[in-house]
């Protein structure tokens, strides 16, 4: 397979919030913001695998600010890390007030996507090129998360068997 670049397959959405988006105070709802977060993550996948992803992860999901009903929600997606079949997309959440224009980060996650062949099962993506020192930065964090996730994945898998045992 053909190596593609983050350039390639990386995208940026909008979102205006809107009354059922909020709660009474006029603050978004967390979840609202986690739907489009997996919608930029998916289709960033979708586009670099040309394949059906399914996400199998969203690590960090951090609330850093509140975004507010009228704000313009600006998701900017991207691929840090690619294994066989699974990728590492980081979107970054921005909320623009449309009145003063003024712009700040709110949100920030990680989300892991698994490429899916014509049999549902997990099929081969193209290799990530790395065109950037920022694409360098990237991957070499991503594959530190990576192996985060593999560590915890064990000792909840410890935790299961011991468990099972008592």
């Amino acid at each position: 397979m053909e190596p593609k670049s983050a350039a390639e397959s990386e995208v940026v959405m909008t979102h205006l919030v809107l009354p059922q988006d909020a709660n009474p105070a006029g603050n978004l709802h967390g979840g609202v913001i986690l739907k489009h977060i997996d919608t930029a993550g998916g289709v960033v996948a979708k586009r670099h695998s040309r394949c059906n992803t399914v996400t199998v992860s969203i690590d960090r999901m951090s609330f850093r600010q509140p975004a507010y009903m009228g704000e313009l929600l600006i998701f900017k997606a991207s691929l840090n890390h690619v294994g066989r079949s699974s990728m590492e997309i980081g979107v970054r959440v921005e909320a623009e007030n449309l009145r003063t224009g003024e712009v700040r980060h709110t949100n920030s996650a990680y989300l892991t996507y698994v490429a899916l062949g014509d049999d549902g099962k997990p099929t081969q993506v193209p290799p990530l090129k790395l065109e950037t020192a920022t694409a360098e930065r990237r991957y070499k964090e991503a594959e530190l998360r990576r192996e985060m996730r593999k560590k915890e994945r064990e000792i909840e898998e410890g935790k299961h068997a011991h468990k099972a045992q008592c």
